[in-house]
Protein backbone atom coordinates (compact mmCIF):
# COMPACT_ATOMS: atom_id res chain seq x y z
CA UNK A 1 0.00 0.00 0.00
CA UNK A 2 1.21 3.35 -0.95
CA UNK A 3 -0.03 7.15 -0.63
CA UNK A 4 1.49 9.99 -2.65
CA UNK A 5 0.23 13.78 -3.19
CA UNK A 6 -0.31 14.20 -7.10
CA UNK A 7 -1.04 17.27 -8.29
CA UNK A 8 -4.21 18.14 -6.43
CA UNK A 9 -5.16 15.13 -5.28
CA UNK A 10 -3.64 12.51 -2.76
CA UNK A 11 -3.20 8.83 -4.50
CA UNK A 12 -3.47 5.46 -2.59
CA UNK A 13 -2.36 2.18 -4.29
CA UNK A 14 -3.21 -1.12 -2.71
CA UNK A 15 -1.44 -3.86 -4.34
CA UNK A 16 -1.72 -7.71 -4.04
CA UNK A 17 -0.24 -10.84 -4.92
CA UNK A 18 -3.29 -12.80 -5.29
CA UNK A 19 -5.98 -14.19 -7.77
CA UNK A 20 -6.14 -11.52 -9.75
CA UNK A 21 -9.19 -10.20 -11.65
CA UNK A 22 -10.31 -11.46 -15.31
CA UNK A 23 -9.96 -9.47 -18.34
CA UNK A 24 -13.73 -9.30 -18.63
CA UNK A 25 -14.47 -8.40 -15.29
CA UNK A 26 -12.64 -5.05 -14.90
CA UNK A 27 -15.36 -3.10 -16.10
CA UNK A 28 -17.81 -4.65 -14.06
CA UNK A 29 -15.79 -5.07 -10.83
CA UNK A 30 -17.57 -2.35 -8.91
CA UNK A 31 -21.30 -3.04 -10.21
CA UNK A 32 -23.38 -4.64 -7.05
CA UNK A 33 -22.82 -8.09 -6.40
CA UNK A 34 -20.43 -9.26 -8.97
CA UNK A 35 -17.76 -11.64 -7.49
CA UNK A 36 -15.52 -14.35 -8.78
CA UNK A 37 -16.29 -17.64 -7.80
CA UNK A 38 -19.55 -17.25 -5.23
CA UNK A 39 -20.63 -20.21 -2.92
CA UNK A 40 -23.01 -20.44 -0.07
CA UNK A 41 -19.82 -20.73 1.56
CA UNK A 42 -17.67 -17.30 1.60
CA UNK A 43 -14.46 -18.00 2.78
CA UNK A 44 -13.42 -16.75 -0.10
CA UNK A 45 -16.04 -14.61 -0.73
CA UNK A 46 -18.83 -12.34 0.64
CA UNK A 47 -21.80 -10.63 -1.30
CA UNK A 48 -20.38 -8.92 -3.38
CA UNK A 49 -20.45 -5.07 -2.40
CA UNK A 50 -17.85 -4.64 -0.82
CA UNK A 51 -16.15 -2.41 -3.94
CA UNK A 52 -19.27 -0.84 -4.79
CA UNK A 53 -19.47 0.49 -1.41
CA UNK A 54 -15.89 1.48 -1.53
CA UNK A 55 -16.05 3.52 -4.54
CA UNK A 56 -19.29 5.21 -3.52
CA UNK A 57 -18.45 6.57 -0.47
CA UNK A 58 -14.86 7.76 -2.51
CA UNK A 59 -16.94 9.23 -4.86
CA UNK A 60 -18.76 11.02 -2.18
CA UNK A 61 -15.76 12.70 -1.11
CA UNK A 62 -15.22 14.03 -4.58
CA UNK A 63 -12.83 11.10 -5.57
CA UNK A 64 -12.99 8.05 -7.85
CA UNK A 65 -11.53 4.32 -7.78
CA UNK A 66 -10.13 2.20 -10.25
CA UNK A 67 -9.10 -1.65 -10.78
CA UNK A 68 -5.99 -3.12 -12.69
CA UNK A 69 -5.12 -6.43 -13.34
CA UNK A 70 -3.21 -8.51 -16.59
CA UNK A 71 -6.01 -11.37 -15.69
CA UNK A 72 -6.64 -14.02 -13.25
CA UNK A 73 -3.71 -15.54 -10.95
CA UNK A 74 -1.93 -12.30 -12.04
CA UNK A 75 -2.32 -10.28 -8.79
CA UNK A 76 -4.22 -6.95 -8.67
CA UNK A 77 -3.79 -3.04 -8.11
CA UNK A 78 -6.53 -0.77 -6.89
CA UNK A 79 -5.87 2.96 -7.02
CA UNK A 80 -7.91 5.84 -4.92
CA UNK A 81 -7.88 9.38 -5.95
CA UNK A 82 -8.98 11.72 -3.52
CA UNK A 83 -8.75 15.47 -3.60
CA UNK A 84 -5.99 16.97 -1.49
CA UNK A 85 -7.60 19.10 1.16
CA UNK A 86 -5.89 22.96 1.02
CA UNK A 87 -6.86 24.43 4.00
CA UNK A 88 -7.25 22.78 7.83
CA UNK A 89 -10.60 22.79 9.01
CA UNK A 90 -11.65 22.17 12.87
CA UNK A 91 -13.10 18.62 13.69
CA UNK A 92 -16.51 18.77 15.04
CA UNK A 93 -17.15 16.71 17.84
CA UNK A 94 -20.68 14.77 17.96
CA UNK A 95 -22.03 13.33 20.87
CA UNK A 96 -22.52 9.69 20.63
CA UNK A 97 -26.16 8.36 20.11
CA UNK A 98 -27.54 7.12 22.92
CA UNK A 99 -29.90 4.74 20.84
CA UNK A 100 -27.01 2.62 19.91
CA UNK A 101 -25.82 2.42 23.63
CA UNK A 102 -25.70 -1.28 24.64
CA UNK A 103 -25.76 -0.13 28.36
CA UNK A 104 -29.24 0.84 28.47
CA UNK A 105 -30.28 -2.65 27.43
CA UNK A 106 -30.03 -5.43 30.48
CA UNK A 107 -30.38 -8.77 28.95
CA UNK A 108 -29.76 -11.46 30.79
CA UNK A 109 -29.85 -14.41 27.92
CA UNK A 110 -26.90 -16.73 27.30
CA UNK A 111 -26.78 -16.52 23.50
CA UNK A 112 -24.51 -18.50 21.31
CA UNK A 113 -23.06 -16.61 18.31
CA UNK A 114 -22.08 -18.57 15.10
CA UNK A 115 -20.37 -16.73 12.27
CA UNK A 116 -17.28 -17.94 10.08
CA UNK A 117 -16.41 -14.07 10.12
CA UNK A 118 -14.65 -14.07 13.86
CA UNK A 119 -14.60 -10.26 13.64
CA UNK A 120 -18.13 -10.15 12.64
CA UNK A 121 -18.58 -12.64 15.73
CA UNK A 122 -16.62 -11.17 18.18
CA UNK A 123 -17.97 -7.52 17.71
CA UNK A 124 -21.38 -8.83 17.94
CA UNK A 125 -20.03 -10.59 21.47
CA UNK A 126 -18.68 -7.32 22.71
CA UNK A 127 -21.85 -5.90 22.11
CA UNK A 128 -23.91 -8.76 23.98
CA UNK A 129 -22.03 -8.72 26.58
CA UNK A 130 -21.71 -4.97 27.39
CA UNK A 131 -26.04 -5.55 27.72
CA UNK A 132 -25.71 -8.30 30.21
CA UNK A 133 -25.75 -11.63 27.98
CA UNK A 134 -23.63 -14.37 28.72
CA UNK A 135 -22.19 -14.90 25.20
CA UNK A 136 -20.58 -17.93 23.48
CA UNK A 137 -18.64 -18.15 19.82
CA UNK A 138 -19.21 -21.00 17.55
CA UNK A 139 -16.82 -20.60 13.80
CA UNK A 140 -18.04 -23.13 11.79
CA UNK A 141 -21.59 -25.20 11.55
CA UNK A 142 -20.43 -28.40 13.21
CA UNK A 143 -18.56 -26.14 16.26
CA UNK A 144 -22.10 -24.83 16.37
CA UNK A 145 -23.84 -28.19 16.81
CA UNK A 146 -21.51 -29.44 19.27
CA UNK A 147 -21.87 -25.77 21.34
CA UNK A 148 -25.63 -25.93 21.22
CA UNK A 149 -25.87 -29.83 22.17
CA UNK A 150 -23.66 -29.09 25.70
CA UNK A 151 -25.00 -24.84 25.94
CA UNK A 152 -28.60 -24.64 25.71
CA UNK A 153 -28.55 -21.28 24.71
CA UNK A 154 -31.74 -19.17 25.45
CA UNK A 155 -31.31 -17.57 21.92
CA UNK A 156 -28.56 -18.58 18.83
CA UNK A 157 -27.49 -15.93 16.33
CA UNK A 158 -27.22 -18.21 13.19
CA UNK A 159 -24.96 -17.27 10.34
CA UNK A 160 -26.29 -18.85 7.13
CA UNK A 161 -23.34 -19.16 4.47
CA UNK A 162 -20.91 -21.34 7.40
CA UNK A 163 -18.28 -24.55 6.39
CA UNK A 164 -18.91 -27.38 7.05
CA UNK A 165 -22.61 -27.54 7.91
CA UNK A 166 -24.45 -24.04 6.41
CA UNK A 167 -26.95 -22.36 8.74
CA UNK A 168 -29.94 -24.04 7.55
CA UNK A 169 -28.21 -27.41 8.25
CA UNK A 170 -27.28 -26.24 11.76
CA UNK A 171 -30.85 -25.20 12.50
CA UNK A 172 -32.62 -28.00 11.44
CA UNK A 173 -30.41 -30.42 13.74
CA UNK A 174 -30.53 -28.10 16.52
CA UNK A 175 -34.47 -28.18 16.16
CA UNK A 176 -34.11 -32.31 16.04
CA UNK A 177 -32.17 -32.61 19.16
CA UNK A 178 -33.67 -29.82 21.34
CA UNK A 179 -37.12 -31.76 21.60
CA UNK A 180 -39.84 -29.42 23.49
CA UNK A 181 -37.10 -27.03 24.34
CA UNK A 182 -37.43 -23.64 22.51
CA UNK A 183 -33.90 -22.09 21.73
CA UNK A 184 -35.01 -18.45 20.13
CA UNK A 185 -32.76 -18.83 16.35
CA UNK A 186 -32.47 -16.25 14.47
CA UNK A 187 -31.22 -16.44 10.47
CA UNK A 188 -28.16 -13.81 9.67
CA UNK A 189 -27.60 -13.45 6.29
CA UNK A 190 -26.45 -10.80 3.94
CA UNK A 191 -29.68 -11.98 1.78
CA UNK A 192 -33.30 -10.87 2.40
CA UNK A 193 -35.26 -11.85 -0.38
CA UNK A 194 -38.91 -13.85 -0.47
CA UNK A 195 -36.97 -17.41 -1.13
CA UNK A 196 -34.49 -16.74 1.90
CA UNK A 197 -36.94 -16.36 3.78
CA UNK A 198 -39.10 -18.83 3.35
CA UNK A 199 -36.14 -21.26 3.48
CA UNK A 200 -34.77 -20.23 7.08
CA UNK A 201 -38.29 -20.28 7.90
CA UNK A 202 -38.48 -24.05 6.67
CA UNK A 203 -34.87 -24.71 8.63
CA UNK A 204 -36.63 -23.45 11.94
CA UNK A 205 -35.72 -20.30 12.49
CA UNK A 206 -37.35 -17.98 14.60
CA UNK A 207 -36.37 -14.89 12.50
CA UNK A 208 -34.18 -13.86 9.75
CA UNK A 209 -32.11 -10.11 10.04
CA UNK A 210 -30.63 -8.96 7.27
CA UNK A 211 -26.82 -7.60 8.01
CA UNK A 212 -25.20 -5.47 8.88
CA UNK A 213 -26.65 -5.66 11.94
CA UNK A 214 -27.95 -2.58 13.61
CA UNK A 215 -27.26 -2.89 17.35
CA UNK A 216 -30.22 -1.27 18.96
CA UNK A 217 -32.51 -3.33 16.95
CA UNK A 218 -31.01 -6.84 17.99
CA UNK A 219 -30.87 -5.94 21.47
CA UNK A 220 -34.35 -5.14 20.88
CA UNK A 221 -35.08 -8.14 19.06
CA UNK A 222 -33.58 -10.34 22.02
CA UNK A 223 -35.16 -8.31 24.91
CA UNK A 224 -38.58 -9.27 23.12
CA UNK A 225 -37.65 -12.81 24.27
CA UNK A 226 -36.98 -11.83 27.71
CA UNK A 227 -40.04 -10.84 29.14
CA UNK A 228 -39.42 -7.26 31.68
CA UNK A 229 -36.26 -6.40 30.64
CA UNK A 230 -34.09 -4.31 28.03
CA UNK A 231 -35.32 -1.47 25.98
CA UNK A 232 -39.29 -2.21 25.09
CA UNK A 233 -39.57 -3.21 21.33
CA UNK A 234 -42.68 -5.18 19.56
CA UNK A 235 -41.77 -8.93 18.70
CA UNK A 236 -40.47 -9.08 15.20
CA UNK A 237 -43.02 -10.45 12.14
Amino acid sequence: MSAAREGAEIVFRVRDSGLGIPRELLTTIFEPFTQIGRTLDRAQGGLGIGLTLAQRLVEMQGGSVSAFSEGQDRASEFTVRLPAASVARPVKVIAPDRSLCPEEASLDLNVLIVDDNRDVADSTALLLRAAGCTVHLAYDGEEAIRSARKLHPDAVLLDIGLPKLDGYQVAERIRAEQGDRETFIVALSGYGHDEHLKQTVRAGFDCHVVKPIDPAALTGLLASRCPGRGPSSAPPS
